[in-house]
């Protein structure tokens, strides 16, 4: 008889973010309402530390439940859009064949025997992008691994993990992440991404254990098809067509190619010198897509059916980008975000010393489902949690780490983080399929991460 495994129970992701939704909107009528005092520094509200008080309840009723789903559709809409027009840019991009002859090209020079290196050196790329460069900025290079896997006899949810996983781990837990380390170093009044060599030991061991894991499952499913989680996903358009000894690179997939390459440049100095950041790098999409048909000799007609059919492969990932900010505009009607982080710092006080270092971090994690901001959970928790931190005999660094661990480590499976949805689309790989891979990751990671806190508090990490 075949057994019924618990990641098998979980819900498809529609129904799983509805439940959420639902229950945020219980909770409204559970939790009292409040909020801290706010200060507005260098264009950026942060909380005021002890300033915390009940305020009426806003309970949220039944209409208003549902009619949080469109506000959060528009709350939404830049990160819907970069969705729709990162995947109007590959469906071109891969129409010309530029995609395809790269990696079945690649693939051959390598050879499948190779199969497990080119996992593992994908997955570190993919972390060191997380790490260097951000975590929605690479939204472009996510399809690529799509078409890498399945091309080393992989399939699409083994994609996520070589891409989606390395970026969330190496963004979430680099040690020069600007938007967690850099803020929180700025509110502690910490040398600016000081203790860099713990969080790199860190972060390095995490993707050492998600490469592992990825070559694991790779193998796993090259032994037994029947065992993929990918099985039954739509791989049209993204799966080698030919044996690979037949591939090559024309001069116009180079071209293509190289327009894709200019684009990528043109987004990364826009990030780092100009402020970029989502409508830019949807407006580069765009001008590749066009730049991709016209070098690809594609007429107006076939670019404008490409467009179309690239629009209906990724609509259900921006669709449950919209749903799941639903579960942000719930909380800010419900005014609860507050009161949960004011009580679980106040539960932290009654822990010993290295308890409180991880269940900080784990108080972390629960604000994030709710606070679905890195630099926004730095503003609104740590000026409560420094302070505390201090109370209870942890560095300030410690606490750093903790809300760093916290916040990075939930990512991975944050139904209601808009960039992990986003991304996953650009796989074709829905929630329920992921969490079921990734849920073994997240917590041997967590795990690693509690041993850093261990040894953060041992050494009175400075």
């Amino acid at each position: 008889m075949k057994t019924n495994h618990w990641y098998e129970r979980i819900p498809h992701a529609v129904t799983m973010l509805f439940l959420i939704i639902v229950f945020v909107t219980l909770l409204t009528y559970i939790i009292p309402a409040g909020e801290f005092k706010r200060i507005l520094i260098e264009g950026r509200n942060r909380v005021i530390p002890g300033s915390y008080s009940i305020i009426p309840n806003t309970p949220i009723g039944f209409l208003d439940m549902f009619k949080a789903i469109p506000l959060g559709f528009k709350a939404a809409i830049e990160v819907m859009f970069v969705v729709f027009s990162g995947g109007i840019m590959f469906g071109v991009m891969e129409e010309t064949k530029a995609i395809e002859n790269a990696v079945g090209t690649f693939v051959h020079k390598i050879g499948r025997e190779k199969k497990y290196l080119a996992v593992v050196l994908m997955t570190f790329i993919y972390g060191a992008m997380g790490i260097f460069v951000g975590y929605e900025h690479n939204i472009a290079l996510i399809p690529i691994a799509a078409v890498v896997s399945l091309a080393l006899g992989g399939d699409l949810v083994l994609a996520a993990g070589i891409s989606v996983g390395a970026v969330t781990i190496g963004f979430g837990l680099s040690p020069i992440n600007p938007y967690t380390v850099g803020i929180g170093h700025k509110i502690g009044e910490l040398p600016l991404f000081s203790g860099a060599l713990l969080r790199s030991i860190l972060c390095f061991s995490a993707l050492s254990f998600l490469a592992f894991y990825n070559v694991s499952y790779l193998k796993k499913i090259s032994k037994n098809p029947d065992s993929r989680l990918g099985k039954g996903l739509n791989e049209d358009g993204i799966v080698l067509s030919k044996p690979l000894t037949d591939y090559s690179i024309s001069l116009n997939n180079w071209l293509v190619i190289s327009a894709f390459i200019v684009g990528l440049g043109a987004i990364l100095y826009g990030v780092f010198n100009l402020n970029w950041y989502i409508n830019e790098i949807s407006a580069i999409f765009l001008m590749v897509t066009i730049a991709s048909g016209i070098i690809g000799g594609m007429k107006g007609n076939k670019i404008s059916e490409t467009v179309l059919k690239s629009v209906a492969y990724v609509a259900p990932g921006a669709f449950m980008v919209g749903f799941a900010t639903t579960i942000k505009v719930l909380m800010e009607m419900g005014h609860i975000s507050d009161t949960i982080s004011f009580h679980l710092s106040e539960v932290l006080k009654t822990l010993p010393l290295y308890l409180s270092a991880i269940g900080m971090s784990i108080s972390q994690s629960i604000i994030n489902f709710f606070i679905p901001s890195g630099s926004g959970q730095a503003l609104a928790t740590l000026p409560v949690m420094l302070p505390l931190g201090e109370v209870i005999g942890l560095t300030r660094q410690t606490t750093i780490l903790a809300f760093q661990i916290g916040d990075g480590i939930s990512n991975l499976i944050n139904p209601t983080l808009g960039g992990l949805i986003a991304m996953l689309s650009m796989c074709r790989v829905p929630l329920d399929k992921w969490l079921r891979f990734i849920f073994p990751v997240a917590i041997i990671v967590f795990m690693l991460s509690a041993i850093s806190l261990i040894v953060a508090v041992t050494i009175g990490y400075q």
